[in-house]
């Protein structure tokens, strides 16, 4: 249980890839009040070394350090320095506001589940901060070309660890899909790209408001964040897809499909399907499951040509004892319960730019069982090749702090 908001004090994160952007976005953030706000920036350029500059500016105070990590990873980063610095800062009593300028690495979400269930001194910081808002600048140039493509992020000088295998895309599109408000910075090739970027982001994060960042008024944006908002929220694999109600209608080339069938996926044929997902397509996400392993929903998502499949759980349907479950998960069986399948449903959320929706429907459409397949049950399925064998014992990252989604 979380303290009254009311109690605690406000946090807003500021993410992007392009750090003097991003720079530029907190500072706007920190003038809203220079003598309450302090402003934290951790650079993570050398983390793998196991060094951290670290930044924390308030009022006429700047304190700048070089940490040294015994482990150089970004997870001991966030558990050992900032969440204890943030409940430092937190309970001081000229300090009004936090706002931390992320690292281009660092994702958001990863920072907000960690404020939920990273215990420091025996509780999580949600009962001494709550999460304002999330900020994520746009660069209108770069951001389309950045969210479609396979390049990693070592490759670019970004990588968070030296295993860190995400991508560019997979970073871009979790930085603008979490956020709450957009903050639009540089300049389009085009018009046409200005154009697309903008209906990208409409679909992907449909609630949040755009400003400027060249004419950034931080308390207007805020002001115009909706009730309902995420704040910091975390979806698990069984949350909403459609958080913010995307509109579905194809725009500029840009659309957004909700792909939902009962009958498992044919392992094999599934397995053949996933490359159209990973060309011209911004994002896939959603839960599915495959008839070799009918008892395990598994968790898809992809970025560009970045792609992660995750187990999920069990479906309900093979669950005796419902106790202690979410209760949002609860509910959600009872709603789409079937009375042969249970609980069991594939759900993928297609975000496309470059790719034609309907043959995306058409090819997943011909990855489910036919007819006779389903007929001949599960003891014919479970001799199925099964590739996506090799992430039956992988778990979505809700028990850890992910530096790789």
């Amino acid at each position: 249980m979380f303290t009254d908001p009311s109690a605690r004090t406000p946090l807003l994160l500021v993410a992007g890839l392009r750090e003097p952007q991003v720079a530029e976005a907190a500072e706007a953030a920190r003038r809203r009040d220079p003598a309450g706000t302090a402003l934290v920036h951790a650079d993570l350029r050398s983390v793998a070394e196991g060094v951290v500059r670290r930044q924390v500016r308030h009022g006429d105070h700047h304190d700048n350090q070089v940490l040294e990590l015994a482990h150089g990873c970004v997870s001991c980063t966030v558990r050992e320095d900032l969440l204890p610095l943030l409940r430092r800062l937190a309970a001081a009593p000229d300090v009004h506001r936090i706002v931390v300028q992320l690292d281009p690495s660092l994702e958001p979400e990863a920072i907000s589940w960690a404020l939920r269930h990273v215990q420091v001194d025996g509780r999580a910081l949600l009962s001494d901060v709550e999460v304002e808002a999330v900020l994520t600048t746009v660069d209108l140039g770069t951001w389309l070309p950045d969210s479609t493509g396979d390049e990693e992020l070592a490759e670019r000088g970004l990588g968070g660890s030296a295993d860190d295998e995400r991508t560019v895309a997979q970073v871009a599109v979790g930085q603008a899909e979490f956020a709450d408000a957009i903050v639009l910075a540089g300049t389009a090739e085009d018009r046409w790209q200005q154009v697309r970027t903008e209906a990208v982001l409409a679909r992907l994060t449909p609630s949040a408001p755009l400003a400027r960042l060249d004419d950034l008024d931080v308390s207007d944006l805020l002001e115009r964040v909706p009730d309902g908002s995420r704040r910091g929220e975390v979806d698990g694999p069984h949350g909403r897809l459609l958080r913010g109600q995307p509109s579905l209608d194809t725009d500029a080339g840009v659309s957004a499909v909700l792909f939902e069938e009962r009958r498992p996926f044919h392992p094999k044929r599934l397995h053949e399907a996933i490359d159209l997902l990973l060309e011209g397509v911004v994002r896939t996400r959603g839960r599915f499951w495959v008839a070799s392993q009918p008892d395990d929903a598994l968790y898809l998502e992809s970025a560009g040509g970045g792609l992660g499949i995750a187990h999920a759980g069990p479906w309900l349907a093979t669950v005796d004892d419902w106790q202690g479950l979410p209760d949002d998960r609860r509910l959600r069986a009872e709603l789409i319960w079937d009375d042969y399948y249970g609980d069991r449903m594939n759900e993928l959320v297609v975000l496309s730019c470059d790719a034609d929706p309907h043959l995306i429907v058409h090819v997943l459409r011909e990855a489910v069982l036919t007819d006779d397949e389903l007929a001949a049950g599960e003891h014919a399925w479970a001799q199925y090749p099964d590739p996506f064998a090799d992430w039956r014992d992988e778990r979505c990252a809700e028990s850890e702090l992910r530096e790789n989604r």
